[in-house]
């Protein structure tokens, strides 16, 4: 039965409980945020867990002005429209919209004309595909690097190993010190002050602009490897590879025997052959008789009725010879070369001769982000898909990757899109399940490489994540629910997220937050925040928008600045709702 929450106040309302409705409650109710679901088609194992963490239900359409009214919204601050339909997710929003126009409204959207009609009526508008590529991207490369446009600087987050021992402002100077995780990859330290020592071994994690970067050693950091760049000699040597290794073995055979014939031509016709005058036909004339012969041409140069009877029956075989020879090749390249078309047509060039490429998995909204992004930073990709009806299959095959419709547990399909030699693996359909028993067998098919190709899931359930990277050894599960819900919740809260990615297995949220008049941050000390919040930048109202980097930590906010935090996500949305607080009511916090 549905609950009725029409007297609340000063909550928000979510409208559907699948993937990415279930964790932006699951954040919002962490962050002690008042939160009301409506859901007229909820799982029941969903609606208990929901009301198990004390938010209320109600079931019924939430393009029905009652359901919205049983769910309070004439009181709400927010309504976040995250319903597996996109049409109903219009409903909902404009119907909301309709009857509140001063509430914020976020929604999910695949269709991006839609989101820009919807974007025009103050909504605000989030693609979890394209959310959460950027993270799968750079869990396949293992960049560790992350770039951040704060205020039109370039910033970037660089993973390095330490290489000495001692404190992080000794080896790192003024570079923000985002996480360090210990040498056994177990312990993590997020944010830690610039005093912490750090071992030989573990794995840093740093903010800097490039300049500070490469001042401090780590400017290869930022560089995209070699074999990351695109260039045109490189795709040369592709389309070369492509047309030998299509070449059918026969085409060879049949162009040797016509060059032996046009030799043994050439030596015969130089040895045999004798002009009026008795004078021997040059090796250019015998060349030239030769292939005219064979391309039946026959211009008439030169005359056998002189010449001796074996000779004529040489000019015979010759000719004979040569037309089924030059007819063959003809019929056999034109093979070839309606081949190549035809796998190029049909998104299966380069297979065989593919080498440091990455194979994706599932070929859903999310893959296809995930596609576009590592081929438009020049990696080579192959795509796996079970649909042979895709709606993405042939916008993937006109960018050129292979598309290849099979089953990706198949170590024979395994084979075919050389595995061997990829560098990386993302497993991305939308079934759990799928994805764990794929990510399983790829291990398996890998063999002694599994330590140096990453495999990447997408799995939703963060508890069978955990488990997996345990017990399974496949270390880099991703939930792409996990990374867009801090987007939503944020946008609903005021908070301007940048970017979500993981440091190791802590999800890393980097947002913009204006301070308001009379709030609980305004005349705060950053020192007096979270130890697991750190601030990178502000940008002061009364410095003309200048950017202050890096804010000394006796700087206190004022109301109207722009500040850059970067922290857990749960954190960031405590530093949030703190700022609707009075100072006076604020407990004091210590600071590691």
């Amino acid at each position: 039965m549905g609950e009725s929450c029409a007297d609340r106040r000063g909550h928000i309302i979510v409208c559907g409980l699948d993937d990415v409705g279930l964790r932006t409650v699951e954040q919002l109710h962490l962050a002690g945020v008042p939160v009301v679901v409506v859901e007229d088609d909820a799982d029941p194992r969903l609606v208990r867990v929901v009301r198990g963490w004390g938010v209320p239900v109600v079931v019924g359409s939430p393009r029905l002005i009652e359901t919205l009214g049983d769910a309070g919204l004439p009181g709400a601050t927010a309504v976040i429209c995250v319903l597996a339909d996109d049409l109903h997710t219009i409903e909902a929003a404009l119907l909301t919209r309709e009857n509140r126009p001063d509430i914020r409204i976020v929604v999910q959207l695949r269709n991006p004309a839609v989101g820009r009609a919807l974007s025009a009526l103050s909504v605000s508008v989030l693609d979890v595909a394209g959310l959460s590529a950027p993270s799968l991207v750079e869990a396949c490369l293992r960049t560790g690097a992350h770039e951040l446009d704060l205020e039109g600087d370039r910033f970037v987050a660089v993973q390095t190993v330490a290489d000495v021992g001692g404190p992080l402002r000794t080896r790192y100077g003024a570079l923000a010190p985002l996480a360090v995780v210990g040498a056994e990859g177990r312990d993590i330290e997020v944010c830690p002050g610039r005093d912490h020592e750090v071992r030989p071994g573990d794995v840093v994690t740093l903010l800097g602009t490039p300049a500070e970067l490469a001042e401090a050693g780590l400017g290869d950091a930022t560089a995209a490897p070699e074999s990351q760049r695109p260039g045109r000699l490189r795709q040369k040597w592709h389309l070369a590879q492509t047309v030998l290794t299509a070449v059918d073995r026969r085409l060879a055979y049949v162009l040797g025997a016509l060059f032996l014939l046009l030799t043994s031509a050439v030596v015969v016709l130089r040895v045999g052959y004798r002009d009026p005058d008795g004078s021997r036909m040059t090796i250019l004339d015998a060349a030239y008789f030769a292939v005219e012969t064979i391309a039946t041409v026959g211009f008439g140069d030169f005359y056998f009725r002189e010449q001796a009877s074996w000779l004529r029956g040489f000019a015979i075989l010759l000719m004979v010879l040569g037309v089924l020879l030059a007819t063959t090749f003809y019929a056999l390249l034109t093979n070839t070369l309606v081949t190549i078309r035809l796998e190029e047509a049909l998104g299966r060039r380069r297979l065989t001769q593919l080498a440091g490429h990455v194979v994706v998995v599932g070929l859903g909204s999310v893959g296809v982000r995930v596609v576009e992004r590592l081929a438009g930073a020049g990696i080579d990709v192959v795509v796996v898909e079970s649909d042979e009806s895709n709606r993405y299959a042939d916008q993937v095959r006109d960018a050129g990757v292979p598309v290849v419709f099979a089953d990706a547990t198949l170590p024979r399909t395994l084979d075919r899109v050389q595995l061997a030699q990829a560098r990386a693996v993302a497993v991305l359909t939308s079934d759990d399940l799928v994805n764990l028993e794929t990510g399983l067998a790829i291990r398996d098919q890998l063999g002694d490489r599994r330590e140096d190709v990453p495999v990447v899931l997408r799995l939703f359930d963060r508890t069978l994540a955990a488990t997996v990277e345990r017990n399974f050894g496949l270390g880099l599960a991703r939930s792409t629910a996990a990374l867009a819900a801090p987007w939503f919740v944020g946008a609903a809260l005021g908070l301007d997220v940048i970017a979500t990615f993981y440091v190791s297995s802590q999800l890393m949220l980097v947002g913009r937050l204006t301070v308001a008049p009379g709030g609980g941050l305004d005349g705060l000390a950053m020192q007096d925040l979270s130890a697991r919040t750190r601030v990178v930048a502000i940008s002061r109202a009364a410095g003309n928008g200048r950017l202050e980097h890096p804010p000394r930590r006796d700087t206190r906010f004022a109301a109207g600045d722009r500040a850059y935090l970067i922290g857990p996500y749960e954190e960031l949305l405590q530093v949030l709702r703190r700022d609707t607080l009075s100072p006076q009511s604020l407990p004091h916090e210590s600071v590691r």
